[in-house]
């Protein structure tokens, strides 16, 4: 069965985002794993807001491999020539797809949309490139309310720079 991923860069207090909706604490010195997870990876789930963001930045969808895209979307009436729409919930979405053949899938964000696959319980791997950088405020990963959720590390490496990648998965 495929697993969800969620992969991304956070700062050390927890913000996936500054207040104005930066992201330009980021690190791009170099590659942090990025290559091995692409391998392992054929599909990506999207918000909206993350989507655009994406497809706005130099190279757009071109700075990643050939994937499968999904975007989820409340607003958007049509899809994007290069995704598929998805306007049902996060759970009868993945419980179509988990069992396709292919590799894992990436769950690449919005804040909303992965507090959403949180509180339905549709994450299975966790993997957080933590910067060594504290915003103070911006857009939190993980917002109150989700509940507890038992994690296993999985694997930790540290970089020169600072940055600590961390992957954990639930624990079953």
């Amino acid at each position: 069965m495929r697993k969800i991923i969620l992969n991304l860069a956070v700062t050390l207090d927890g913000f996936i985002e500054g207040s104005n909706g930066e992201y330009d604490w980021c690190f791009t010195d170099q590659d942090y794993g990025m290559k091995q997870f692409f391998e392992e990876v054929d599909t990506v789930i999207y918000g909206r807001k993350s989507y655009e963001l994406v497809t706005s930045m130099e190279g757009g969808l071109d700075q990643f491999p050939k994937m499968k895209n999904y975007v989820f979307s409340k607003t958007l009436q049509t899809a994007p020539p290069e995704a598929t729409l998805v306007s049902i919930d996060p759970k009868t979405f993945v419980a179509s797809i988990r069992n396709e053949p292919g590799k894992d899938i990436w769950l690449f964000g919005g804040a909303e949309l992965a507090a959403a696959f949180l509180e339905q319980g549709l994450v299975d791997v966790f993997w957080l490139s933590v910067h060594p950088i504290l915003l103070g405020s911006g857009k939190l990963l993980f917002p109150q309310g989700n509940g507890r959720t038992q994690l296993e590390l999985i694997e930790c490496k540290a970089y020169d720079s600072g940055l600590v990648s961390l992957k954990y998965q639930r624990k079953q």
